[in-house]
């Protein structure tokens, strides 16, 4: 017997690991809500810590660039800088992009898979950040990650892999439209040093793309097959 939709909760067809990814980011910021509210230890202080302790860092780069110290812990700042934000608004677009991109990619992409379509285009835009710009300035939060999902969805929807009714000529207009705005989040959810952001956030955005073709079912072969022909 089908099941009436409007019995149905919204949330059943969101991944388990989507949702996991989401609610991580989530109760980061409200421990950091709680703080601010006094109902928690560190106070206001426990989010500038934060950041300090858990961004990416030029300075930090250039410690273990000079030392050859790529396995110390400082390293880990490239894994755990998406779930450190600058406040409620930027943590809130953040939940909203992985839930909604999440759940599209999340039916051909599954598992693990998601994962890396958000942590290594986070790495990768982490890594171009202080590579290919000197910034002064910490870079933190989940937008390079996102944009690693955007990225995906963009390459989903190029070969008609999506549920949505896209069409698949204008599938870069998106990715496009959302890099474009992207000094408007920056305003909104209080992060000002968009540029380094938005260059972190275009190459997560690439190598998104880059990595979906290798993930979805069959994908390694394709490529495979591809640079033989080659």
């Amino acid at each position: 017997m089908a099941v009436d939709p409007r019995n149905q909760s919204p949330f059943n067809a969101i991944p388990p690991v989507v949702l996991g990814l989401a609610a991580l980011i989530a109760g980061v910021e409200m421990t950091f809500q709680l703080a601010q509210a006094g109902l928690l230890s560190g106070g206001r202080e426990a989010r500038i810590a934060a950041i300090r302790d858990w961004s990416v860092l030029d300075v930090v780069w250039d410690w273990m660039r000079a030392n050859g110290a790529w396995l110390s812990p400082e390293a880990l700042r490239w894994v755990a800088y998406p779930f450190v934000h600058g406040g409620f608004g930027h943590a809130a677009m953040v939940v909203v992009f992985v839930l909604a991109l999440g759940n599209v990619i999340g039916d051909v992409v599954r598992g693990w898979r998601l994962l890396v379509l958000f942590f290594v285009p986070a790495l990768a835009g982490g890594l171009a950040y202080v590579v290919l710009l000197d910034p002064p300035a910490p870079l933190f939060g989940g937008y390079a990650g996102a944009y690693g999902l955007i990225g995906a969805f963009t390459w989903l929807v190029r070969r008609g892999m999506t549920r949505l009714a896209i069409d698949p000529d204008r599938a870069f207009l998106l990715l496009g439209f959302l890099l474009a705005i992207q000094p408007v989040f920056g305003l909104v959810s209080g992060s000002f040093a968009w540029v380094g952001d938005w260059v972190a956030e275009a190459v997560g955005a690439a190598v998104g793309y880059a990595l979906c073709g290798t993930l979805v079912p069959g994908g390694g072969r394709a490529v495979v097959t591809r640079m033989r022909r080659r």
